[in-house]
C-alpha cells in the first residue's frame, strides 16, 4: 500500500510538472508577503514549531529536519522539494501526502510560484 501511493504522489507530479514549469518565475517580494499565511505554522529559519523550519527546503528529502515530529506519511512519501513537488503540495497537499498534517493550500498558480520563489531564498548563510 505505501508503494501504491508513492506512486500515485508520483503520477500527479509528472502530471502537474509542465504547468510548474512554464510558472516557475515567481516573485520572491510578494512571497515572502504571501507567507504570512503561512507564518501561522512555519519559521524561515531552522526551528520547528507546529511545521517543520523551512530555511533550505529547495533541495531537501521531504521528512528530513531533526527534531520535528513528522506523520509517518510525509516521513515515507520519498519527496525531495523542489518547484514541482512544492507546487503539487502547495496546490493540494493531501493529494500529494495523503495523512498529511498540512492543511493550508495554495490555490492560485501566481501564489505558489510566489511563495516558491520566496521559499528559495530561506538558505542558511
Amino acid at each position: 500500500m505505501k508503494k501504491a501511493a508513492q506512486l500515485a504522489a508520483m503520477a500527479i507530479l509528472v502530471v502537474t510538472m509542465p504547468l510548474s514549469v512554464a510558472k516557475a518565475d515567481g516573485d520572491p517580494g510578494n512571497g515572502k508577503k504571501l507567507f504570512a499565511r503561512c507564518s501561522a505554522c512555519h519559521v524561515t529559519g531552522d526551528q520547528n514549531r507546529v511545521g517543520p523550519g523551512l530555511q533550505n527546503i529547495v533541495g531537501r528529502p521531504a521528512g528530513a529536519v531533526a527534531g520535528y515530529k513528522y506523520s509517518a506519511a510525509m516521513k515515507s512519501s520519498g519527496l525531495v522539494w523542489n518547484d514541482v513537488t512544492l507546487d503539487a503540495f502547495l496546490k493540494s497537499p493531501q493529494a500529494i501526502v495523503k495523512g498529511s498534517r498540512m492543511s493550508l493550500s495554495l490555490p492560485k498558480d501566481q501564489d505558489r510560484a510566489d511563495v516558491i520563489a520566496y521559499l528559495k531564498t530561506l538558505i542558511a548563510q
